[in-house]
């Protein structure tokens, strides 16, 4: 019976409701229910159990997952909040419920992946995995050799040293840099430390997936596409563990405290203690 159990946010993002870090915030706001009761995070559901979320019966899905690469535009919301204006969903108005890995700000555009796939979505954003996301910048003035080369060994924003990272300059205005961290708005936040503003963002690969779609369309993925890209993520960690800062080991190793030796004293000895002396 264990063996066909599965915790509720991966049984909720499995059915293409959502990714399963968005059904951990709908159970944590005590949104989703079990056969009627309100579960506590990390339950366990059976194939017989009824889940609802905000009283809507969710159903486990048999169908095809679906990979698509769509170039966003300028103005669209990350998001799946129907609520929210210009949001990815409504933007593709695509026919299954679907959803981004990841975020890309509304003010850049570029590649993102669409999917009702809440397994991968895992896999891809664990902050260990080390996935390689490339991107275009365009920024205000005129670029150095030394902007290139402090953006390439790390800048400290967030409270943090991003990580080294490849950066080449293509203009007098545009760099390429690659990624192996998303911080929030890293690319600008990094930019605007050096003395820079930037004025056009694009994402033009991410992993083994480039960039080849207009503005504003999207297509699926291959199989080919799709089976190198569970090769490449394979080794990634699904554990809630591989989501925490990784601490990097101390170059040099602590000194260790002293042995101590046990010496025995005479009761005649001066320095002898009784019983209430101290």
């Amino acid at each position: 019976m264990e063996e066909n159990l599965k915790r509720l946010n991966k049984f909720i993002g499995e059915t293409g409701y959502c990714s399963r870090r968005e059904a951990d915030k709908l159970i944590e706001e005590g949104r989703v229910t079990i056969n009627g009761v309100v579960p506590e995070m990390g339950t366990k559901v059976s194939p017989n159990d009824e889940v609802r979320i905000d009283g809507k019966l969710i159903v486990e899905k048999n169908e095809k997952l679906v990979y698509l690469a769509f170039n966003k535009p300028v103005g669209i919301e990350c998001t799946t909040n129907l609520e929210v204006r210009d949001n990815i969903v409504d933007y593709i108005n695509y026919p299954k419920r679907i959803f981004p890995i990841g975020r890309l700000d509304k003010a850049s555009e570029g590649l993102i992946f669409m999917t009702n796939d809440g397994d991968i979505v895992n896999k891809i954003l664990r902050a260990r995995n080390n996935h390689e996301k490339e991107y275009t910048v365009t920024v205000n003035r005129p670029i150095t050799d030394r902007f290139i080369e402090r953006m390439g060994n790390g800048v400290p924003i967030l409270d943090t040293v991003t990580r080294k990272c490849k950066v080449e300059q293509i203009s007098k205005y545009t760099f390429k840099i690659i990624l192996t961290q998303g911080l929030n708005r890293q690319i600008r936040r990094m930019t605007e430390y050096l003395g820079y503003d930037v004025t056009a963002l694009k994402r033009i690969r991410i992993i083994n997936i480039s960039l080849d779609v207009p503005v504003g369309r999207y297509r699926d993925l291959t199989e080919a596409e799709i089976k190198e890209l569970n090769q490449l993520i394979e080794p990634s960690s699904k554990t809630e563990e591989a989501s925490l800062p990784k601490v990097e080991s101390p170059k040099t190793t602590a000194p260790k405290a002293p042995t101590r030796r046990t010496e025995f004293i005479s009761p005649h000895d001066p320095r002898f203690k009784k019983k209430g002396d101290y």
